[in-house]
């Protein structure tokens, strides 16, 4: 995922690390803005649902 949103907005994405952690949890931030949450909406992100919320 983190490939794919540098390859998808090189500028805009600078600095994406994927952080591992356990129990189903899966969320992306923009420092410390919260842009998804699995754990909050139940399921993973659609195509390109990331790079739109990113785009902004």
């Amino acid at each position: 995922m983190a490939a794919e949103l540098k390859n998808a907005l090189p500028d805009r994405v600078r600095d994406v690390k994927l952080i591992k952690s356990g129990g189903g949890v899966f969320e992306i931030r923009r420092g410390d803005q919260l842009i998804f949450s699995k754990r909050q909406l139940g399921r993973f992100p659609e195509p390109g649902e990331i790079e739109k919320k990113l785009a902004v």
